[in-house]
Formats: structure tokens, sequence, C-alpha cells
């Protein structure tokens, strides 16, 4: 069990490099392309760290899901925007999937782990 959780945790942190690259497909899109391409990604890394991630410090048990959905909502619009029709329902069912197998409690207990041992 402990290497499919593992596993689940590391293609959750791939379905969030996968967000972050469809935020600067959609800045590449639009105009103005060259600085949207850059600053979409950051704003959205931003909201990330704030508010979603584990060690989020504006985070919390309402905040934390709400932004998670929000985040990977508008980056499967994103790409829906810029074109990617298929990538986008293909990135929305791979975030849905990878984030419900990540809430099972035996993936979970690996995040609740202390580092050091």
């Amino acid at each position: 069990m402990v290497a499919f959780g593992w596993s689940v945790l590391a293609l959750v942190f791939l379905d969030e490099l996968l967000v972050i690259a469809a935020f600067g497909v959609w800045g590449w899109s639009v105009s103005p392309g060259w600085l949207l391409v850059w600053l979409l990604p950051l704003v959205a890394m931003t909201a990330w760290y704030l508010f979603a991630s584990p060690k989020a410090p504006y985070g919390g048990p309402v905040v934390r899901p709400a932004v998670k959905v929000g985040v990977f909502a508008l980056a499967s619009l994103a790409l829906w925007d810029a074109g990617h029709p298929s990538w986008a329902a293909g990135l929305l069912v791979f975030s849905v999937v990878v984030n419900g197998l990540a809430q099972l409690p035996g993936v979970r207990a690996l995040v609740a782990e202390p580092t050091a041992r």
C-alpha cells in the first residue's frame, strides 16, 4: 500500500504541474501573451501556496478544498478556451481521479507522517 500511496502522491504533484502549464498555455493564446504566459502561472502558484498547499498559511477545512477545486476547474477552462477541449477534459478527469485517490486513508496517512524518523 505504501508504494501505491507514493505513486498517487507523485501523480498529484504531476497534476499540479500540469495545471500550472495549462495556465501558461492559456496565457500564450491571449494578448499580451508574452506577459500572461508567466504571470498567470505565477498567480496560480501563489494562490496554491497561500490557500491550498498542505502547509498553507491561510488554508483551512473550507478554504483549502474550495481553492483546489477552483484552480483545477479554471485550468481546465483555460485549456478549453485556448482551443484544446480534449486536453481540458483529460486534465479535469485526471485531476478528479488522482485527487480522489489521494483521499484514501492509506495515502492520507503518508502525508500525515512526520518526515524525521
